[in-house]
């Protein structure tokens, strides 16, 4: 059985075919590659006009705010701005590959800004959090 996969090279999209190999090894044949072009459906654009119209934070991100250690999802904030907060107090839950990981403050302050909403997806170094 034939299965398509869409892969992503240097930006550049292919359309795959491959064969699905089950216990026993079978050599694959037939296998296909074609460049696929690049189409945004409606749906797609909804979504992306919806990212764009949402402001991102509260606050413009100083140097010393916390960062995101790894890339995931912020699932809760537990903090607002204005609050104080004590070292290690969780501050927002960020899931990263299926699990929800404890952001903490990394040192007793007040809450400056939250550059971060529920919902966003965030990359390793991206300004979360600002304790002053």
């Amino acid at each position: 059985m034939l299965r398509k996969f869409k892969i992503s090279i240097d930006n550049k999209e292919y359309l795959v075919e491959m064969e699905e190999v089950g216990v026993e090894n079978r050599p694959v044949t037939d296998v296909a590659v074609a460049p696929v072009q690049q189409e945004k459906t409606a749906e797609i654009s909804k979504m992306e006009e919806a990212v764009v119209t949402q402001p991102k934070t509260t606050a413009p991100a100083s140097e010393d705010a916390l960062t995101a250690p790894m890339p995931g999802t912020i699932l809760k904030l537990l903090a607002n701005v204005g609050d104080v907060v004590k070292q290690n107090q969780p501050i927002m839950i960020l899931e990263a590959m299926k699990m929800e990981n404890e952001i903490v403050a990394n040192h007793d302050g007040v809450v400056k800004g939250i550059h971060v909403k529920q919902g966003d997806v965030v990359n390793p170094g991206d300004p979360l959090i600002t304790i002053g």
